[in-house]
């Protein structure tokens, strides 16, 4: 049988399987949350996968411990504005490796001091400066033996994030699953999941507007990239494109990606709180975001809205509370 992504042909079903057994006992199963409150508010039957309690407090982890433990390499740098890197921080801490992360020096402090609680060493930047990426080329000139690890365009990052898809999609028959979008590591994990699956569920992408890159993709055929990164309160999404391995899945098997003002962000950061007494991030409620705006589209359907995360600063979660 020819190879379902030719251009990442390690994502086979063998593989795939092989990931979801390997993983299942490094992971916690997603919390799955029906919410009759947004329900009501929203005409659809709402159901939201939360990641909050995943280990360090987002899905990255799946990606994480799949990406270190495949490889051979004892040092793993790489660029984060800080979900990822706490991620990679802690699973080096777990299968003894260390672990240099590139982070803007806007990241959230929360996010920062989690990277070195784990060991990690952080190297921050002003992306104004210089770009994440030639600060991680400088490091691997500096470290040429150790992993230089995206974020997103890698297939085992994919595999690992496409844990997530089989727990929502076995859990239940959904009509289409809401996830964030930002280089397209979980989005296109969950394609993949689907198509492995041989699912029927749509998944749709909510970005944020102010960055749609991604969405601006879709539509155009090609994929387009930010001339920066963009200012957006979903700073778990400040990216400059999708990855190019995510873009190819995404192109054949994402049905849409919903751009999301920071406004709809923000309404939806304080509707979880209020109505679920859910605390998550404001990239974590970009899914939630994009069904509060697009109600009609979804009516009467069964959604799935994936809480990418919750890591927060104290300070700043509760200034967007006050705030709205």
């Amino acid at each position: 049988m020819p190879h379902r992504y030719p251009f990442a042909p390690e994502l086979t079903d063998t593989y795939l399987d092989t990931v979801w057994s390997r993983l299942r006992p490094h992971l916690r199963t997603t919390f799955l949350l029906p919410s009759p409150a947004l329900s009501d508010l929203c005409g659809c039957e709402v159901t939201l996968a939360c990641e909050t309690f995943q280990h360090t407090g987002s899905f990255k982890f799946r990606a994480a411990y799949n990406l270190v433990s495949e490889t051979e390499k004892q040092q793993i740098i790489t660029a984060s504005s800080g979900n990822f890197g706490q991620a990679i921080a802690y699973a080096c801490k777990l299968l003894k490796k260390k672990c240099i992360v590139v982070m803007p020096a806007t990241s959230a402090q929360v996010k920062i001091e989690a990277v070195r609680s784990y060991g990690g060493q952080v190297d921050l930047i002003d992306t104004n400066r210089i770009s994440r990426a030639e600060r991680v080329a400088q490091l691997m000139e500096q470290y040429p033996h150790a992993l230089q690890a995206s974020a997103y365009d890698d297939f085992r990052v994919v595999a690992g994030n496409s844990t997530l898809g089989r727990e929502i999609l076995q859990a239940a028959p959904f009509d289409a699953i809401l996830v964030p979008v930002g280089g397209g590591g979980l989005s296109s994990g969950l394609v993949v999941a689907r198509d492995r699956l041989q699912a029927t569920t749509e998944i749709i992408g909510a970005e944020p507007q102010p960055g749609d890159d991604a969405a601006r993709s879709l539509r155009s055929g090609q994929l387009v990239k930010n001339e920066r990164e963009p200012a957006t309160i979903a700073d778990g999404a400040r990216t400059i494109s999708l990855g190019e391995l995510n873009w190819n899945i995404l192109r054949h098997g994402i049905a849409d990606i919903i751009p999301v003002p920071d406004a709809s962000t923000l309404q939806a950061l304080r509707t979880c709180f209020r109505t679920v007494n859910l605390k998550v991030e404001p990239t974590g409620a970009l899914a939630i975001g994009a069904l509060l705006q697009a109600k009609t589209r979804f009516a009467g359907k069964r959604v799935c809205c994936v809480v990418s995360g919750g890591n927060v600063d104290p300070a700043v979660y509760a200034k967007l509370l006050v705030e709205g």
